[in-house]
């Protein structure tokens, strides 16, 4: 290594305990304090995903963190992705790019002896050309039958000579026996790198808590930076469906718009739908296949990373049967990516792309379109327009900007209100998007739709429509960009009041007058 950016890395005492949402206000913090900061992860197991501006794939998580730090995102803040396909599967992406399909052994035993070499130069990078480095680990540096081959936690604090904070989320309960238990587990000189701990989601009177910190601190020799308290409606992006647990709907009054997500077994990027639930006249809740979808105004089929699978799983659950009747009781159903995809006439997959066991399977019948998914992953930023087809209504001619990751490619049987991508910003004309005339299907391939915020607002006003409801002012329209400034800055003030920033800055051995 001969980078000289300074490193803090945040390990947990397990998977969720908030690694990702400290990590993005770190971020945040030390660019409001004038440096150059940018996140890393080496290795991300995560659905929710993000795509460079060179069309490379990373997680979300660290996408959302490059953009608290002020940065626009580069493949080596995420240089290993894996992306769950089927069970003990995952695809494998290396520095952006599909590596392959593999097993759980076949991953740990013949790509991770290479990885470590993609790891370093991807984190020499990054040391390089910043100030600070804000270092995620991944589940916990105790995992005694992984450690061996372990590229994410201990080996990665030892690569970046990066000090160590263990975090423990309390609200799960057994605070000080997660953390105890954790150093136990430690080898000597993994302990040695071990800085201090952060108790995270904590609810209640932290006066409370001293005796615990008290004995904590004792019994290892170690501080306690800091309790963060829980946080409820942060407004940032979490990094996978894990979350979705803790999502709830909102209280009703009759004058709301009900939409449902459905929670597929492998759905991924559901953040597409985070400003449409942070929308006042919006109650949105995830629902599982097997439930009832109950009284709607629109329901969405997300993206998923095994398209076919999910499908069948729609079928037998009895899930597409209550989507077809919501659509003939006027329902909108929406599609995007897999959902959008599964919208169709049928899937044909006939190189054991999506699936090793569906070569070809029915879609929901209900766009005009046919989708053959090919060993090729398209991931790209686009820009594209709404057509001028009168059934848009006053959606038709506004530009979007948004996404695409997918295996996928849909040819249309007939002509119907499309989204094009726009000429200019590709060579053709290509549709990534459909609608009916009586704008009760819409189905798109393009992530981050509901990003747009006056296309959001817009297509909102016209389900209020249909529901009697009068339209919301355009002139108070949600704007998600600064929302998610805000919420960045809200983060980051909280943990400037959570955590003793003067021991971290020296942990660090990091100059700055707080």
């Amino acid at each position: 290594m001969n980078a000289n950016g300074k490193c803090i890395m945040l390990q947990g005492t397990s998977s969720h305990v908030g690694k990702s949402l400290l990590a993005t206000g770190l971020c945040r913090h030390f660019y409001r304090r004038g440096f150059r900061v940018a996140p890393f992860k080496s290795q991300n197991m995560a659905l929710n995903s993000y795509v460079t501006s060179d069309g490379l794939e990373i997680g979300r998580a660290q996408g959302v963190q490059a953009e608290a730090a002020g940065l626009a995102a580069t493949v080596e803040m995420n240089p290993i992705l894996l992306k769950p396909k089927e069970d003990m599967v995952a695809q494998v992406i290396v520095m952006g790019k599909p590596y392959g399909d593999l097993s759980a052994r076949e991953y740990r035993n013949n790509y991770l002896p290479t990885a470590l070499e993609v790891v370093a130069k991807a984190l020499d990078k990054i040391r390089g050309e910043n100030q600070v480095v804000v270092i995620e680990g991944a589940g916990s540096p105790a995992e005694i039958n992984l450690k061996e081959r372990d590229i994410a936690n201990m080996r990665i604090a030892f690569m970046a000579e990066a000090p160590v904070i263990l975090v423990a989320d309390i609200d799960r309960g057994g605070v000080f026996a997660s953390l105890l238990g954790t150093l136990e587990l430690l080898t000597p000189a993994e302990r040695k790198m071990v800085g201090g701990f952060i108790i995270n989601k904590f609810r209640g009177d932290v006066s409370l808590l001293q005796p615990g910190l008290q004995y904590l601190e004792e019994r290892t020799g170690l501080p306690v930076l800091g309790v963060v308290p829980f946080v409820k409606d942060l407004g940032i992006e979490e990094e996978d469906s894990v979350s979705l647990q803790d999502k709830k709907a909102g209280s009703e009054s009759g004058e709301e718009l009900n939409i449902a997500v459905v929670k597929l077994p492998h759905i991924s990027n559901y953040t597409d739908f985070n400003p449409l639930e942070a929308e006042e006249d919006v109650i949105l809740r995830y629902v599982e296949p097997h439930q009832k979808l109950g009284s709607l105004d629109a329901v969405i089929i997300p993206g998923t990373k095994n398209t076919t699978n999910d499908l069948l799983f729609l079928n037998t659950s009895g899930c597409a049967r209550q989507i077809r009747e919501a659509y003939q009781e006027g329902v909108c159903v929406v599609g995007i990516c897999g959902g959008f995809q599964m919208m169709g006439e049928n899937l044909l997959d006939p190189d054991s792309t999506e699936s090793s066991e569906l070569a070809e399977i029915k879609g929901l019948d209900l766009l005009p379109m046919t989708t053959t998914f090919r060993s090729q992953k398209l991931t790209r930023q686009v820009k594209a327009r709404i057509s001028s087809h009168r059934a848009w209504g006053e959606l038709g001619g506004l530009e979007l900007e948004g996404y695409e990751i997918r295996h996928g490619c849909s040819t249309v049987l007939r002509d119907m209100p499309c989204l094009r991508v726009i000429p200019e910003y590709r060579e053709e004309e290509e549709v990534i998007g459909l609608a009916s005339e009586d704008m009760r299907l819409l189905g798109s391939y393009l992530h981050n739709l509901f990003h747009n915020d006056l296309f959001r607002r817009r297509w909102l006003n016209t389900l209020r429509a249909k529901k009697g409801l009068p339209p919301l002012e355009e002139g108070a329209i949600l704007d998600t960009k600064q929302r998610r400034e805000e919420s960045y800055d809200r983060l980051a003030a909280i943990l400037e009041e959570s955590l003793d920033m003067e021991k971290l800055y020296r942990l660090m051995g990091l100059n700055c007058n707080l």
